[in-house]
């Protein structure tokens, strides 16, 4: 495959061009309540060129090899259509020239794992909370993901990497008197299919919290102090701060970049935020990204300070600052942009128990529920809660929302917990592609003065 992508690119009249050829392999198992609605097994490849000449930059996809000569007609007459409509010229960072092949070491490869037994899981898994009568409904769904990946540049880079994602998700809803509520759960990961068996005890106790919902207590709306669990601190990490340390959302915002300026002071001197993709087995790890880069970690946030931000070679010229290896790709059909990978607020000195005497008195709120972001303003939906006092849980709450600013919640983060959790499998990320390989986390961390809307 390198010689006939070799052979794609040396036809470039161009001051730079890459090729990444893939293979993607899917497959999605469906449950709606006690019924299988949907298996699908798919397999398609294709190919994305781009192409860097005069200081425009332009990417085509195709799907036969026998169109190449077309899409590298096409790719550089609007590279040079873009660089005549430009006020400034694209720019590449200087990278480090890489010939690589890389799998990943897996506990059972879901490949070698029969469609049956897929479905056997699934349907167990989804059997679990079917037993209650206060279920009155269930959406779990079984998703594989492979990407066997091909990169070549006219630096000279040739890189073979496979990504390979297996995960069993889904929601439980329960009612009773006109009172719905449900819960959503995730797990898997990228190293291997052994990630998603043994799962029983997860369901049953989301089971558990969907039932006890239908008697908790609306939350009551006010200003609190809080403890939020590892994966609503999780999201408040990668929605709320984590994309705007992604270069390519700020560089034509002028008010963002000067607030997301490196060296500022942002957070309480106890928040450390980093996004590290070398983490083997965790959702979002790889090797090299769509643009031929060794990924780093990379430090976001240290001791509250602006450190670091996320970049692709152009970005990384355009602020004339290091690559990281973030720029990412849904698929072949997509010229790759900057995503996060494993994103998370590293821990802290605290237990648990410490935090929550801490707080004393406040709200103990846990898992993401839907949210949206505006601007640097957030608003979070929690599936469950506690309501906290004298250092003790007494009181189970639903219907949470969380609002609030992103800087003024990094200030008020008090306290960080020592119980560093990341994301299983379920949600990724939707920026322009859909990336179901972005993971975040965090431990439990403390915040004062958070708005909570409710009744």
């Amino acid at each position: 495959m390198f010689e006939d992508l070799k052979a794609i690119v040396s036809k470039v009249d161009a001051d730079y061009a890459d090729i990444r050829y893939e293979i993607k392999k899917e497959i999605n198992i469906v449950f709606n309540g006690k019924e299988l609605t949907n298996v699908t097994s798919n397999s398609t490849d294709g190919y994305v060129l781009r192409v860097l000449k005069n200081g425009g930059l332009s990417s085509v996809a195709f799907t036969k090899k026998e169109d190449a000569d077309d899409a590298i007609r096409s790719a550089t007459q609007n590279a040079l259509l873009v660089s005549k409509n430009i006020k400034k010229p694209v720019k590449f960072a200087d990278a480090e020239v890489v010939k690589d092949t890389f799998k990943p070491e897996l506990d059972e490869d879901p490949r070698d794992i029969s469609i049956e037994e897929k479905i056997d899981l699934t349907r167990k898994y989804n059997n679990i909370p079917l037993k209650h009568k206060e279920i009155v409904t269930t959406n779990i769904r079984y998703n594989e993901l492979i990407r066997e990946k091909y990169f070549v540049g006219t630096e000279g880079s040739e890189i073979r990497e496979d990504l390979i994602t297996n995960g069993i998700g889904g929601r439980i809803s329960s009612g009773d008197n006109n009172i719905f509520q449900n819960v959503g759960f995730g797990f898997g990961g990228s190293n291997g299919f052994n990630t998603v068996r043994e799962h029983n005890k997860e369901l049953e106790k989301k089971t558990d919290i969907v039932i006890k919902l239908l008697k908790a207590k609306p939350i009551t709306g006010g200003t609190y102090n809080v403890i939020l669990n590892p994966e609503l601190a999780g999201v408040f990490t990668h929605e709320a701060f984590g994309h705007f340390s992604e270069a390519d959302l700020i560089e034509d915002n002028p008010t963002m970049r000067a607030k997301m300026k490196i060296g500022e002071k942002l957070g309480n001197d106890v928040v450390n935020i980093i996004d590290d993709p070398t983490m083997p087995g965790q959702l979002g790890f790889y090797k090299y990204d769509d643009e031929g880069i060794r990924v780093r970690p990379t430090q976001l946030m240290k001791g509250g300070i602006l450190v670091g931000r996320l970049h692709s070679r152009r970005t990384a010229a355009e602020f004339e600052e290091p690559l990281s290896g973030h720029c990412v790709a849904e698929d072949y059909r997509f010229a790759p942009i900057i995503r996060m990978g494993n994103i998370f607020i590293e821990p802290g000195k605290n237990t648990f128990d410490g935090l929550i005497s801490e707080l004393e008195e406040g709200l103990y709120i846990l898992d993401a529920k839907g949210g949206e972001t505006s601007g640097e303003n957030f608003t979070f939906g929690a599936q469950y809660g506690y309501l906290v006092k004298k250092g003790k849980s007494i009181e189970m709450l639903r219907d949470i929302n969380i609002s609030g600013n992103l800087y003024r919640t990094l200030e008020n983060i008090s306290a960080v917990g020592n119980d560093l959790e990341l994301f299983k499998f379920g949600g990724g990320c939707g920026k322009g592609q859909v990336n179901i390989r972005s993971c975040h986390g965090a431990p439990h961390i403390l915040i004062n003065n958070v708005i909570i809307g409710g009744q």
